[in-house]
């Protein structure tokens, strides 16, 4: 597949200029369709055929895997979710915390990253500690002074305010020299560049499917690292997550997919594996070849409004604008979608494969 073909493909595209892809990617035709044959079966050939639960493990065994082999993971390691939120959050209801724990997190995580702990602040009494990372820069010696001690460190592998990345192995091992745990926010990450989570060294990392995957909303994974997953207690527990429902003495599984409770649609779990099937033949050198060609365009023409660095980061590119939420309606009312960011006061523009040099041109000129 190309780009053209991909683009030809999503019927979104025919008549607008969709530039929003780091909040929600519009599918292309073959993942809709995926879906919609994976309901037919579901419904029409599973209850007399492989039976209502056993069409529903059989379709989560394979996204598992498929999921897994894109990530670098094992598929045991991997929790199927809803979203990045969804998968942080299980994470932190499934750890012991007391008032004397730590959390450190970075001052550009969304919101998916900033609440959980600002409740277990509120409610538990625990610590949060904020370390700034504008423009994807960590200071090492701030960074190291605020895990001392730490219980967890959260940060996003590329951060949702103006696509920089951050260097995620070095933040690790930094974090788990004081101790801590690590859990990564990748949803920014998976579909426009490769993830291997075996060398980020995290202990856990959430994503979702509806971004640069152009999977299903309502779709995520949460992978887990053995070691961390037997230390969680998820706060619901269901006989997906049971090693044997049957016995009288369960125990949770011992991996990831503890966090699995009860039966799930496999419906948009079809829309996902086609998503992610997509993005690999379409190849990483292609995706981020063609991104980095349009953001360097696109940055040329934003000139001094430039928010984000100027050098190649990712697809996401920040620019300053004095009303940035009615500046993204207008353009929006022009046929160009992008969306505002409301903690940094910048319009954000997320320039995925399937966009062109006109798209980033309108773009400017609708500016």
């Amino acid at each position: 597949m190309t780009p053209e073909e991909l683009r030809a493909e999503t019927p979104a595209l025919d008549d607008a200029v969709y530039l929003n892809t780091g909040a929600g990617s519009p599918s292309p035709r073959r993942v809709v369709e995926a879906v919609q044959s994976e309901a037919a079966y579901h419904e029409f050939e599973a209850p007399t055929g492989a039976g209502t639960y056993g069409a529903v493990g059989e379709a989560l065994e394979e996204t598992r895997d498929v999921v897994a082999d894109h990530v670098g993971a094992t598929p045991e390691s991997v929790a199927l979710t809803e979203s990045t939120t969804d998968g942080i959050a299980r994470v932190a209801a499934a750890m012991d915390w007391a008032p004397d724990d730590v959390v450190v997190r970075t001052d550009q995580e969304h919101p998916a990253g900033i609440i959980p702990w600002e409740r277990l602040e509120r409610e538990v009494g625990v610590e949060v500690r904020v370390v700034e990372a504008s423009g994807g820069h960590v200071d090492r010696d701030a960074w190291k002074a605020a895990v001392d001690g730490a219980t967890l460190a959260v940060f996003s592998s590329l951060c949702w305010t103006d696509g920089c990345r951050l260097p995620v192995a070095e933040l690790a091992d930094v974090a788990h020299d004081a101790g801590a745990r690590v859990l990564v926010d990748a949803v920014q990450s998976v579909g426009q560049r490769p993830v291997d989570v075996s060398e980020w060294g995290a202990d856990a990392v959430a994503a979702a499917g509806h971004k640069w995957l152009l999977g299903p909303t309502g779709t995520g994974f949460l992978h887990v690292t053995d070691e961390f997953a037997r230390e969680l207690r998820p706060a619901q527990v269901g006989y997906m997550g049971i090693a044997d429902p049957e016995a009288d003495d369960w125990d949770l599984k011992p991996d990831a997919r503890r966090f699995e409770v009860g039966s799930v649609s496999p419906v948009p779990y079809a829309g996902l594996r086609e998503g992610i099937e997509t993005v690999e033949g379409l190849g990483f050198d292609t995706i981020t070849d063609r991104i980095e060609r349009l953001t360097d365009r696109l940055k040329d023409g934003l000139g001094d409004r430039l928010v984000s660095p100027e050098r190649y980061e990712s697809g996401l590119v920040s620019f300053a604008a004095d009303h940035p939420e009615a500046t993204a309606e207008r353009l929006a009312d022009a046929g160009v979608h992008v969306r505002d960011i409301p903690p940094t006061g910048t319009v954000r523009v997320s320039v995925h494969v399937f966009n062109t040099a006109d798209d980033v041109d309108a773009l400017l000129d609708a500016l």
